[in-house]
Order: structure tokens, then sequence, then C-alpha cells
């Protein structure tokens, strides 16, 4: 059997907050206890009070998780600086924690150390990987890649990178009891597992394809041999890109159909670059995206409509939507239609769902 719980709360003071969300999780396990669970939590918390309340609740549990930009819940739906803990009991599903640390250091090492602490604890095979890395310190790309070499090219990743609200300048991961930066936790499932995915995102090219001429990593410097900050307000003029940059994601083409996204992370007048959350290979060919509300929504419905179209069982115990933090941003009030279109398609009681600062789905 495989149970999931979850509790929320929206109370400002951690103490009370997490003690809500313990007596909430505690009135639905009725005796039963959580081998693992998945904390998310809005970044001004004491997180690791939450976390200590949490161990002496469920000594042992195997849980990670970080801070967000917004969470959602069958609970209390979308909220704003507020906490939720999903979690897992089951005696036919294997699920173990991994932490890999110091990942701007080194990325690739930092995501093999948490995959092998994880697959240590078991002698199952992974079917399944979550993980939400720092946002603001590491290569997400490198990760990634090392995710991969040390799980199989076929093993799902799924996930996002943790968020600080918005100001860029510290984000949280929780690893057991221990809140944690720059590093990369992971969640291994394996055994009688039946799960599906989908992913859609909503975002649409509207300037020509172009060609990276110049880039250092993750700041691009000349698109087509001009200013990448000028082929920008070619497009977009000067004040909305400045007001909104983070939204305006390039498209990069992995071929002539099939594209993935880098969000802008600032840029220098001075320059003339661009700096992205991600890598950008040199001579990728490129479009500025935009995105609206309705494109937004649409993306959502169809993403959750492949996910239970995909599903192997008959009927899914649970489900987790990860949201972008510059979906919520632009959504604005209505970033609560997307908690209400996962009720109209799934018509569960279990959800729990994060907008991070950068998500990456199927990674």
């Amino acid at each position: 059997m495989f149970r999931v719980f979850v509790g929320h709360s929206d109370d400002p003071d951690s103490q009370n907050a997490i003690a809500e969300v313990l007596q909430e999780c505690s009135r639905s396990l009725v005796g039963s206890l959580p081998q693992a669970g998945i904390l998310f939590t809005a970044i001004d918390f004491d997180h690791a009070l939450i976390l200590q309340r949490i161990q002496d609740a469920f000594p042992g549990i195997e849980l990670i998780g970080g801070t967000t930009n917004g969470e959602i819940s069958s609970i209390l739906e979308f909220q704003q600086d507020s906490l939720t803990l999903m979690l897992f009991a089951t005696d036919e599903v294997e699920i173990h924690s991994g932490i890999g640390r110091g990942a701007s250091k080194n990325p690739a090492l930092a995501a093999q150390e948490a995959i092998a602490q994880a697959k240590a604890k078991s002698a199952s095979v992974p079917q399944l990987c979550l993980t939400f890395p720092d946002s603001l310190t590491s290569n997400g790309v490198l990760i990634l890649e090392a995710l991969k070499q040390s799980l199989g090219e076929y093993i799902p990743i799924i996930g996002g990178m943790t968020a600080d609200d918005y100001t860029f300048d510290k984000t949280y991961q929780f690893f057991q009891g221990e809140v944690l930066s720059d590093s990369v936790p992971v969640l291994l499932f394996s055994g009688k597992l039946q799960f599906s995915h989908g992913v859609a995102c909503g975002w649409t090219p509207i300037s020509q394809r172009s060609r990276v001429t110049k880039v250092d990593g993750n700041v691009v410097y000349e698109i087509d041999g001009q200013r990448a900050l000028d082929f920008y307000q070619h497009y977009l003029g000067e004040e909305r890109f400045a007001s909104n940059y983070s939204i305006y994601a390039l498209a990069v083409f992995e071929d002539q159909n099939h594209f993935y996204l880098r969000a802008p992370n600032g840029y220098d007048q001075q320059s003339g670059s661009v700096k992205f959350f991600l890598d950008i290979p040199e001579q990728a060919v490129v479009q500025i995206t935009d995105a609206t509300r309705d494109d937004i929504l649409s993306a959502s419905e169809t993403s959750l409509k492949n996910a239970l179209a995909d599903y192997p069982g008959v009927e899914p115990t649970a489900a987790l939507l990860i949201s972008c933090a510059a979906r919520r941003r632009i959504l604005g009030t209505l970033t609560r239609l997307e908690y209400q279109l996962v009720k109209l398609i799934y018509q569960r009681h279990y959800l729990v769902v994060v907008s991070m600062l950068m998500v990456k789905l199927l990674l």
C-alpha cells in the first residue's frame, strides 16, 4: 500500500505553523509511520525549528525539500508565505534520501554524492528521482548531467530549484534535520511504484530565430553579432525589458522543433550582456519568448491531462505539481486557477504544489 498525507499552514509563526501541519498530518496518519516526506516553505520561516519538530514527530524520516515562491495544496489551495508538508507511508516502495554539498565548487560531484548516499540505503533499483537543488549557487546543467550518469539515462528526474521570493539573495535546501545552501538533495523511489508525468510551459517564441555568437557560460554577450541586451530591447523595448526581464526566457533549440528555456537573471548596461540562470551553448539557435495568463493555464491543463492519461494504474494516490516562480509572477492572483484545474481534472484530495525560482521538469 502507498499512502500520502498532506499538511498546510499559513500561520506566520513557525512554531504555530509546524504544529498545525503536524496535527493535520497525524489525524490522517492514524498511527501509521511515514517513511519519507517533502517539505516546502516560504523563505522567512525558522527552518531549523520546523525541521527539528518534524524529526521529533517522525524520527529517522527520509526528508528533503526547500524554500519556495508560493505554495498550493488541497488543504489551503494557493498561498504565499506558507508551509506545506507531504508525507509518504508505504510497505511496497522504498524511499531514501541523499545530499550533495558544495555544489558551487563541484556540481557534478555534489550530485553524484547525493545519489550514492541514497542508493547505498537500498538494494533495489531506483525508479524515480526527485531533486530540489540551490538555484543561485550551482550549475543546474552539470547537476543534471551527473544525476543522469549516476542513475542511468532512463530514470526520470523530476524537480526544480529552490527559491527566495524573487530577492535572488539566498535559498535553502532541506535534508533530514539540516538547513543547507549550495546543496543538492535527492529522494529516490524504488519498488512497486506506479507513476506518470506531464510537462508543458506555455511560453511561445516571439522574435526571429537568431544565433548566440558570444557567450561565457550563462552570460550571453552577443546574439547575431549584436549586444544581447540590444537584441532583447529591439523586440521588447528598453522599459518593458527592464521591468520584467526575468519572464522573457530564451528558447534554446535542440533541433528544428524542440527547445528548452533559459530565464534571464540580470543584465549589464555597460557590456550589453544578459545573464541567465543556466548555461547557453555558443552558436545555439535562440528566440525570445513570451507567455500570457491564458497560455500558462492552458499549458497547466495540458500537462495534467497528459500525466493522467499516461498513468499505468487504475487511479493515482497523489499528485505532485511543480510550477515556476515566473508563472506565478505572470498569473498573479490567477495562480489559484492552477489548483482549480488540478481539482477539476484530477478530483483527488492529495496535492502539493511548489512555485520555484526556476523549474526543470523531467530533467
